[in-house]
């Protein structure tokens, strides 16, 4: 029977060790982008739910996105009572746990839809340590996943930068289009700043295509090879092609998987869960994994 997550808080909180006998360790992922419209929601929902379905793994999904599409995606509306991830990024410290709620689907939890973000944004602007507070609010919620996978805002602010400061891997949904270059540059640049001046190793895992009309071969072609050059090796090889049942999915406020499992659009998003897993799998452990947080 699945433990209720009243059980698992008071587990924690009641646990006189760093980190419990027996705990996990989650990686944790960021999916982002700078650009907005490029099913960046979508696809942090169809690989977290591919994760705990298919997978049978633990995963929290964290909506660090101020719009709260994640609870819209998974048909969650909360009221604002306080806790929000807002409240919790603003704190001394803040307890993640206290915003997690789970889902309908076994081993899938995420964090409590929070439109505070938007002031949180400009709060942690006056912080000291303020790119940290997400990493530090992750500590001890990291034992009891497998996967964390975070949903950012579609820029590069505050929420964006302690996203990163708090992840070991970004993954980065990229439309393919003529313009699926634009806000790279400023992204990665972002990367190198919390590897070197930051000092933090987050590792770009791969560039995941969505969106991809596959009438278009000439075009798409020659967009892959762009991407092929600006990002050697990190291109994964499953793409999500266009599919009309995505986004009936996420009106739906269900993964795609339970909307239809027999569409394009969920042969796509498993095949994406299992190269996520094989990347990871290929990966050097990130020095967090020794649990240097």
């Amino acid at each position: 029977m699945r433990e209720g997550l009243a059980q698992r808080i008071k587990k924690i909180l009641s646990s006189e060790e760093p980190f419990p006998a027996g705990s996990k360790f989650a990686k944790v992922i960021s999916v982002s982008n700078q650009k907005g419209g490029v099913g960046k929601t979508t696809t942090a929902v169809n690989l977290a739910a591919g994760l705990a379905l298919f997978h049978q793994q633990k995963v929290l999904l964290i909506d660090m996105d101020p719009q709260g599409h994640i609870s819209v995606s998974l048909a969650r509306q909360f009221a604002e009572n306080g806790n929000g991830l807002g409240k919790i990024l603003t704190s001394r410290n803040g307890f993640l746990m206290n915003t997690i709620f789970p889902t309908d689907i076994e081993n899938l939890d995420l964090t409590l839809s929070d439109r505070s973000l938007l002031e949180t944004e400009a709060e942690l602007a006056g912080k000291i340590g303020r790119e940290f507070m997400l990493r530090r609010a992750l500590t001890r919620t990291r034992t009891y996943y497998d996967y964390i996978l975070i949903d950012c805002p579609p820029n590069l602010g505050n929420l964006t930068l302690n996203a990163y400061l708090a992840s070991d891997y970004l993954l980065v949904p990229c439309e393919l289009s003529a313009l699926a270059l634009e806000g790279m540059e400023g992204m990665l640049e972002t990367v190198e700043t919390v590897n070197s001046s930051l000092n933090h190793p987050l590792r770009i895992l791969g560039i995941l295509l969505t969106r991809v009309d596959r009438r278009n071969i000439l075009m798409n072609e020659a967009i892959q090879e762009r991407l092929r050059e600006a990002f050697q090796g990190r291109l994964f090889t499953t793409q999500i092609s266009i599919n009309t049942d995505l986004n009936k999915a996420q009106l739906a406020g269900r993964p795609i998987f339970q909307y239809n499992p027999g569409a394009g659009g969920a042969r796509d998003y498993r095949a994406a869960t299992e190269e996520l897993l094989e990347r990871l799998r290929l990966e050097a452990p990130s020095p967090f994994e020794h649990r240097s947080v």
